[in-house]
Parts: structure tokens; C-alpha cells; sequence
């Protein structure tokens, strides 16, 4: 992995939720990309998200009881414009509905970090 793509596991791995947000035209990015998917600009900073955002949907994936217990799958909106797909963790899976206030965090799964949600 390198590039955008490296930044972003990197802060992931410190623990922190970082987006790129573009020079030129002001929008914040997601996923890491080189150029701004907006106006085509090629300087893009990392900046700290603040992790707070809006369930936009979200649909709970049921599994055989052998593979575990149902979870849920979302669409969340981060107040910086950007949508992230992720679940929400602390309530069951049928409770998360479309326009919950959740926060994100960092935690490990498989090895490796990843982005969860927790009600606001």
C-alpha cells in the first residue's frame, strides 16, 4: 500500500480519524484519493475529523448463529461532508435507524484498525 492510501491506514494505526480537504476548492475527501474528486485540485491535506456524524442508512446483516450474532451495516455522514461506510457498536442492530447522532472511533478487528461508530 502507499500513497493516500498508506496516510490514511498510518493515522488509522495512531489511532485517529483523519480526511483529506482540498487547497484549492475547500471540500473535504473520502476515500484518499490524489485529486479532488470536486475540482480536479491536486493538493490535498490531512486534517483530523471530528468523527461526529448521521446514520443516512443502514441495513442489519443477519449470519448463520455458527458465524455469529447480527450486526449492522451503514452509511454514516461525518459533519465534513463526507460518507463513510461502517457499523454502529453499544446498541443491537435493529436499533441503529437513519438520522442517529454517532461519534466515531478507532478500535481493532482482524489485526488491523478500523472505523466504528458509537451513538452520540
Amino acid at each position: 500500500m502507499s500513497g493516500p492510501d498508506a496516510q490514511y491506514a498510518d493515522y488509522l494505526q495512531a489511532g485517529s480519524l483523519h480526511i483529506q480537504q482540498c487547497d484549492g476548492c475547500g471540500r473535504f475527501v473520502f476515500y484518499p484519493r490524489v485529486l479532488c474528486p470536486h475540482c480536479g485540485g491536486g493538493d490535498l491535506t490531512w486534517r483530523p475529523a471530528s468523527g461526529k456524524g448521521t446514520v443516512y442508512a443502514t441495513t442489519v446483516i443477519r449470519r448463520r448463529p455458527e458465524q455469529g450474532p447480527a450486526y449492522n451495516l451503514c452509511l454514516v455522514d461525518l459533519e465534513e461532508g463526507v460518507r463513510l461506510t461502517s457499523r454502529v457498536e453499544g446498541v443491537a442492530p435493529e436499533d441503529v435507524v437513519v438520522g442517529m447522532r454517532v461519534k466515531a472511533r478507532v478500535t481493532e478487528q482482524d489485526g488491523g484498525p478500523i472505523v466504528v461508530f458509537d451513538p452520540a
